[in-house]
């Protein structure tokens, strides 16, 4: 199922998985934006139950518009978490021009050829099992940052296996970037589909909008790509 989400949808969306955790939330967007990812929307007494994919989630409505409360947060990330469609589903078309943002928080993947594609997310999990996302976690011992699961390259690679060519922006190089993490699991268990990674660009993407990013990607796409 491809998602149909609204730029306030999508916007809510990203506040709902940002880091720190969003206090401005309302609750209004996030029963909006619920409304529009799940498949039915039930309201018994003052709870609202939403369901996509055999999941389910009873969000208990603040008494007030702003929505804080960290539970009830984490509630929500779990359950559009667990009722993700799988990767490879929608998302790598045959033939499709992907492209792959990718920092340590999540992987966005778009089909170059739409206009305000929405991507599949894929975050890493903390394996402990407490649904924690994983961000840049310090090491106490040395100051370095824990590395994410191989899991989650592996979810990428995945989505990534039926398109044609990918072009992968990130947002630094070298042991600490996550798109080279990216590129070093595709050479090493994936080596058709790194094949077909045809650019690898460094972005500044935390002040790049989507439009710009799928913009810069069909810019680049012209360049390489044979005209008919």
């Amino acid at each position: 199922m491809t998602l149909q989400l609204s730029a306030t949808h999508m916007a809510t969306y990203d506040m709902i998985f940002q880091h720190p955790i969003a206090r401005n939330l309302e609750w209004r967007n996030v029963r909006s934006m619920l409304g529009a990812l799940s498949d039915t929307v039930e309201e018994h007494g003052e709870n609202v139950k939403f369901s996509r994919n055999g999941q389910t989630l009873v969000v208990h409505p603040p008494r007030r518009k702003d929505f804080s409360d960290v539970t009830e947060l984490m509630n929500i990330r779990r359950f559009i978490e667990r009722s993700d469609t799988p990767p490879t589903a929608e998302v790598a078309a045959d033939g499709a021009h992907l492209l792959v943002v990718v920092d340590h928080r999540l992987a966005r993947i778009y089909k170059t050829e739409l206009h305000g594609s929405v991507p599949q997310r894929i975050i890493p999990f903390d394996q402990n099992g407490s649904g924690r996302h994983l961000h840049y976690v310090e090491n106490d011992s040395n100051g370095q940052r824990k590395p994410e699961q191989r899991s989650f390259y592996e979810a990428i690679a995945k989505t990534l296996g039926n398109a044609e060519n990918i072009l992968v922006f990130g947002s630094g190089t070298g042991a600490s970037s996550a798109m080279d993490q990216l590129l070093g699991e595709l050479r090493q268990n994936y080596a058709s589909i790194a094949k077909r990674v045809v650019r690898t660009i460094v972005v500044d993407e935390q002040h790049l909008t989507e439009d710009q990013l799928l913009a810069k990607a069909r810019g680049i796409y012209a360049e390489i790509t044979p005209t008919a």
